[in-house]
């Protein structure tokens, strides 16, 4: 009212059966369902609709996962609203949907009225045998009949006239240009987009059903899991007890993925498998550098805090992507047991007189001439690269990119023993950068990166292989002039047949 938005304001609470079908039906913890509590908000235009949407989000917090625009992007059945969900009065998470009444009305009443069967009530008499009031099969049967119907007027088309001909082909593509709907084994009715296929049906279904698919019967037969679906098929998934999914899922050219939330559904499985590989990895670094110290008895959160780090997993991903080097994972492990650190003299302002250069790395040191430097292995910097100095404890002076993490964790630790850095204006020396490259695996691969390389000029030093799943992960140390020649290694690279990714590590 105080904004002058006339509107109807309507609101409900789940129904305690209705909570726990679709807890049951889509795997969910009640801590999930955000739609407990729903209230819908109906007013005359678009415009409205969003100044609602505001005054909404400005009095509650938005839960952004939640938020949903069918306005700008309606559903293929033209489906309209505003979706949105936020954590409401004390704390409860409460679901908002916004509308016009137009919208409503075709939401109600029209073929967007998908909500009346995707919950599916049940009658009191039937709540205890979990069986469908007769009102849910009728929807369901009729939902059968429009596709039945469809299929009926695509093999007629040819004898209508063309003015009723025009007009089929309109209802036509607004319905089913876009989306097919398909039944599980219970008789669900499950919406995909077009062309989807029983790895899309199954990861709808629920995510840890599509980690396991390996086959899939539709319409009673086995078919390959790259078959597209088809409108009113039934669909039963095949699955094993454990296991995840095949990279070959996500290669476009084979057809096995074809909806967006599928394919994010298998690289986040990929992601936490590679996070927990580089965990593993880390843990197993840091318990033989424990041992080989004689400090088994120290623990990972104590050396963590120590390392100015938030967690136990952000130090074992440090050690195995090796942002800190051995040296320093011993003077980490020393400084947690208390060990008695060697007196370190104090290290004095810099005098901000001429920059020499120091020794003959081609690195400019404030104030200091002929000291040893040495290019950190974390971040390898190359000109023209922004760089600072780090005074070791016998080695001299460590070279760091400036937003290496390592030289953004000392410059909050140890300060006092950064010092400035910059390249010289003469530069005949190379420097070592690492090149990742991830591709499809085929014969030729690596030679065909390899002359890539050399043709740029790149001296490759070191190569480090690996293939999974089809796909190859390379590791390449080179030497270069400048940043500029990697840039045009890189773009090289990616041209090469099967090359997904290409970057600087």
């Amino acid at each position: 009212k105080s904004a002058g938005i006339g509107a109807d304001i309507a609101g409900r609470a789940k129904h305690i059966t209705s909570i726990w079908n679709k807890m049951r039906r889509k795997g969910y913890t009640i801590d999930e369902l955000y739609d407990i509590r729903g209230v819908r908000v109906l007013v005359d235009d678009v415009r409205a609709c969003y100044t609602v949407l505001g005054l909404i989000h400005n009095l509650w917090t938005p839960i952004p996962s939640e938020f949903d625009d069918y306005i700008a992007r309606p559903k293929a059945n033209n489906y309209r609203s505003l979706h949105t969900a936020v954590v409401g009065p004390n704390g409860n998470a409460l679901e908002v949907q916004i509308r016009t009444y137009d919208m409503h009305r075709a939401s109600e009443f029209g073929v967007a009225a998908h909500w009346r069967y995707k919950e599916g009530a049940f009658t009191k008499s039937d709540a205890g045998s979990g069986k469908r009031d007769n009102d849910f099969e009728e929807k369901l049967a009729w939902l059968r009949q429009v596709i039945d119907w469809r299929e009926s007027v695509a093999g007629s088309a040819e004898a209508t006239s063309s003015t009723t001909n025009s007009a089929t082909e309109a209802l036509k593509t607004n319905l089913f240009e876009e989306s097919i709907f398909v039944f599980t084994p219970q008789g669900r009715v499950i919406d995909l987009p077009k062309d989807a296929t029983a790895i899309d049906f199954a990861y709808h279904v629920h995510t840890n059903l599509g980690h396991r698919c390996r086959g899939a019967r539709v319409n009673g037969a086995m078919v390959p899991l790259n078959t597209p679906l088809k409108n009113g098929q039934h669909v039963e998934v095949q699955t094993v007890k454990e296991g995840g999914p095949s990279r070959d899922w996500l290669n476009a050219e084979l057809g096995f993925v074809r909806s967006a939330r599928a394919k994010s559904k298998v690289r986040a499985w990929f992601n936490t498998l590679a996070q927990d590989e580089t965990i593993a990895q880390g843990r197993a670094e840091l318990e033989k550098f424990l041992q080989r110290e004689g400090k088994t008895a120290l623990g990972f959160e104590l050396l963590a805090k120590e390392a100015a780090l938030d967690s136990v997993d952000e130090l074992f991903t440090a050690i195995a992507k090796a942002r800190l080097n051995q040296k320093e994972i011993v003077e980490l492990i020393h400084r947690a047991a208390g060990d008695a650190q060697p007196e370190t003299a104090p290290v004095d302002e810099p005098v901000l007189r001429k920059t020499k250069a120091s020794g003959d790395s081609g690195i400019l040191i404030v104030g200091m001439d002929k000291l040893l430097t040495g290019l950190a292995k974390c971040c390898r910097p190359a000109p023209p690269d922004s760089i600072i100095g780090f005074i070791t404890k016998g080695a001299g002076i460590s070279v760091h990119r400036t937003q290496c993490s390592n030289a953004q964790r000392l410059q909050k630790t140890q300060p006092e023993r950064l010092i400035q850095a910059t390249w010289g204006k003469a530069q005949t020396s190379v420097f070592p950068v690492g090149i990742e490259v991830i591709a499809i695996d085929r014969q030729g691969l690596l030679r065909d990166v390899s002359e890539v390389l050399s043709k740029e000029r790149i001296n490759v030093t070191a190569v480090n292989t690996h293939s999974k799943d089809m796909q190859a992960k390379m590791r390449f140390t080179g030497e270069i002039r400048d940043l500029e020649q990697l840039r045009k290694a890189i773009s090289a690279v990616l041209e090469v047949k099967g090359v997904l990714e290409a970057r600087r590590f």
